[in-house]
């Protein structure tokens, strides 16, 4: 039996209240070291927006593409309110994957 694939939006920043990054996988471990190694996003290498602050989870990629798009478009103080509905202090949370 196949084990079902999720796909992930997630929210990096540069720091509290800094730069923000919204992006789509289906390996949040595997991006974030690609990140943190200088081989994801040039945005991100530049910015130094490597802490992650906000993961959601999407049985499609349809879905998870659609609510990246979505994010992308919000007002920043829309996404931070985001973040700090479940992540008040910012904390990174690649611990936990």
């Amino acid at each position: 039996m196949s084990k079902a694939r999720a796909y992930y939006v997630y929210i990096l920043v540069s720091g509290q209240h800094g730069t923000l990054y919204i992006g789509v996988t289906n390996n949040l471990r595997a991006r974030l070291e690609l990140h943190r190694a200088g081989r994801g996003s040039r945005f991100v290498q530049q910015y130094k927006v490597y802490r992650l602050v906000h993961v959601e989870t999407f049985a499609t990629a349809l879905e998870a593409i659609a609510r990246e798009k979505q994010l992308k478009n919000w007002q920043r103080k829309w996404k931070i309110r985001l973040i700090e509905e479940n992540n008040l202090d910012w904390d990174d949370l690649s611990h936990l994957l």
